[in-house]
């Protein structure tokens, strides 16, 4: 049996999701340890992500260690792993889906339809920004970072009525309860990969991508290669107002994806039948640049975004 060495971050989520990776290889009887390795993303949390704009900003530290082989594979949140994987490393697996909705926690309301006028909301997605300002343009929309339980503390502490999170987060983390709205994809469509995990090792490492293909989900494979296909068509990564949500329906693939300008007055969606995973991303792709999302995207690239420095 190996003995095989996890690079992960540092958040509660993170841990949560190296350890089940670690227990899942430990069931196969191989010896497994866990490095903790801080990225641009975890040292920057006073500023939306969409201002920070920086291409693996929460996976490149960790691939700097697999690339050292302090590490042997690293796991991320699928969502974060920038779409053109860097030369030397490949995409080990992809484990079955959690659920991809985004959801609505708040103390007082039940939705985003019974929300106050002028209701707070926190996050620090443009993508969730865009569709819920296209739903409700009375909210105020405010910056919302940190791990899990710093942004349910907040709400807790009364500086949001609400905010919009990832089911699968919370139901990893045992806080299913914090949810008050299951945001349907037609409403608010997710971001790619959102729900799956990403295994990462370095390419050509036969022996370590041999003994981690019982981790890769034939259907999160071909359904998350297909939302990175349309992302990749439309040039875009995590911080932009980009959503796609591909499902295996009677064995055929169907993708939705929207593009939103991030003010949510212009809301651009297309949905899309196929076999083929990445030709099905790149055709729902051009659709959408076609419609106009070429200028929406072109648009929010042109804002000027300020690069903060790590600390």
């Amino acid at each position: 049996m190996a003995r095989l060495r996890i690079g992960s971050r540092g958040s509660q989520l993170a841990r949560w999701q190296a350890d089940r990776i670690a227990d899942l290889l430990r069931k196969r009887g191989h010896e497994v340890e866990i490095e903790i390795i801080k990225t641009t993303g975890d040292k920057i949390t006073d500023v939306a992500l969409a201002k920070v704009g920086t291409k693996g900003m929460f996976t490149k530290e960790i691939e700097d260690a697999l690339a050292a082989g302090r590490v042997d594979l690293a796991v991320h949140s699928l969502k974060d792993l920038p779409t053109e994987i860097p030369p030397g490393f490949e995409l080990a697996a992809v484990t079955k889906r959690d659920d991809p909705r985004d959801v609505l926690c708040s103390h007082k309301h039940a939705s985003i339809e019974v929300l106050p006028k002028a209701a707070r909301v926190g996050t620090s997605s443009l993508r969730r920004q865009a569709q819920l300002k296209a739903l409700r343009p009375d909210l105020d929309i405010h910056p919302l970072r940190g791990n899990v339980d710093t942004r349910l503390a907040k709400l807790e502490a009364g500086e949001y009525d609400a905010v919009i999170l990832a089911a699968a987060g919370l139901n990893r983390l045992g806080k299913a309860e914090a949810i008050k709205q299951f945001i349907s994809p037609d409403a608010m469509c997710p971001a790619a990969g959102q729900g799956a995990l990403a295994i990462e090792a370095r390419a050509g490492d036969t022996a370590t991508l041999r003994l981690l293909a019982f981790l890769d989900h034939a259907d999160a494979r071909a359904t998350t290669t297909c939302e990175r296909a349309l992302l990749g068509r439309l040039g875009g990564g995590c911080q932009v107002p980009i959503g796609a949500l591909a499902e295996m329906r009677s064995g055929c693939l169907h993708l939705q994806a929207v593009v939103a300008s991030p003010d949510g007055s212009q809301v651009l969606r297309e949905s899309a039948d196929g076999e083929d995973p990445i030709q099905l991303g790149k055709l729902v792709g051009d659709a959408l640049l076609r419609r106009g999302g070429k200028a929406i995207l072109e648009a929010v690239y042109r804002q000027e975004m300020p690069m903060p420095q790590p600390p």
